[in-house]
């Protein structure tokens, strides 16, 4: 088993109750994706994949006998769909990947039938909220959601996880200043707004789910027994805990049962969840190596023959797995 997998089952236990937390959902809405190919996209929050990993799981556990679909992740960390870069990024090294200048090319060579979308976190640059910089945020969801449904793909937005200050508040910035080095004091307020717009865009019958909402909501209920209880020490990057909680208004949208812990319903779910990790990483890289991208840093991945070969045979194992 994986450092991560272990991670995630044990931070998993907690006194949090991820069943508990009363996402809304319509139960005659849920059902699984009809798509045969999902693409995931985001920052580094989706390019460290455990939520997407859980969701496979829970359609493979779901439904051991029947085909499902294809998921691909091609988050990249630093990401933005507002093309904004504070100054200094990465110590200067490269400003932000911007979605746009890679959008076109993921939705020619992968041709999704449904995009997941989740961004926002790096979108406001760690500043306070500005108008400007909200609005290039608007604009770039607006233009990435009407450049997935111009190829007849389907799209789901999902709003930016939650920004935890307690952790880091020793290096945080307060209000006035001209330029944010360091992320602003009170960014959440700034990932509020842009998830209270983005939830507001269900009435042009976008389907929008509540990320920010669910995380935020455990962080406060675990904090009445724990004051110091966060799902991210360095208050952007959502340990697996934090991890499975994005998986969930997913996991619910599509009718997927979790356990308590958030985990697929599974005797064997570690073992699962081992599995489908190694065969989405492997898929990631090759994808994202096939789409190109200007962030430096991400490992060059293998061709896709040879990924598809490999992969095959840990499907199989997966078979196998399911049927013990």
């Amino acid at each position: 088993m994986t450092l991560t997998l272990k991670c995630l089952l044990l931070t998993c236990t907690l006194a949090l109750g991820l069943s508990t937390l009363g996402i809304a959902q319509d139960p005659q809405a849920a059902k699984p994706p009809a798509a045969k190919r999902i693409v995931f996209l985001g920052d580094s929050i989706t390019h460290a994949g455990l939520y997407v990993a859980i969701l496979e799981s829970a359609l493979r556990a779901q439904y051991p006998n029947d085909p499902i679909p294809e998921l691909i992740n091609l988050g990249l960390p630093s990401e933005t769909v507002s093309g904004l870069s504070e100054p200094g990024h990465a110590g200067g090294a490269f400003p932000r990947p911007n979605l746009h200048e890679r959008l076109g090319r993921i939705l020619a060579e992968s041709k999704p039938d449904l995009v997941v979308a989740c961004y926002g976190m790096n979108c406001g640059m760690y500043y306070p909220l500005s108008q400007d910089r909200f609005d290039q945020f608007k604009s770039g969801i607006e233009r990435l959601h009407s450049d997935v449904e111009k190829t007849g793909a389907k799209i789901i937005h999902l709003t930016p996880a939650f920004f935890d200050a307690l952790p880091i508040r020793d290096r945080l910035l307060p209000d006035g200043l001209d330029e944010y080095r360091q992320p602003y004091a009170k960014y959440d307020d700034v990932l509020e707004a842009y998830s209270k717009w983005l939830l507001e865009q269900r009435s042009r019958n976008w389907t929008v789910l509540d990320v920010h909402g669910a995380m935020k909501s455990a962080v406060m209920k675990a904090r009445e027994s724990n004051p110091n209880f966060t799902l991210a020490s360095d208050g952007v990057h959502p340990n697996a805990s934090g991890q499975a909680i994005v998986a969930k208004p997913l996991a619910e949208h599509w009718g997927l049962s979790l356990d308590a812990d958030g985990l697929p319903k599974h005797p064997k779910k570690a073992e699962l969840l081992d599995l489908v990790a190694n065969k989405q990483n492997k898929l990631k890289l090759a994808w994202l190596s096939i789409t190109k991208h200007t962030r430096p840093g991400i490992p060059e991945g293998q061709k896709l023959d040879q990924v598809t070969l490999e992969n095959k045979q840990i499907d199989e194992k997966i078979a196998q797995l399911l049927k013990q």
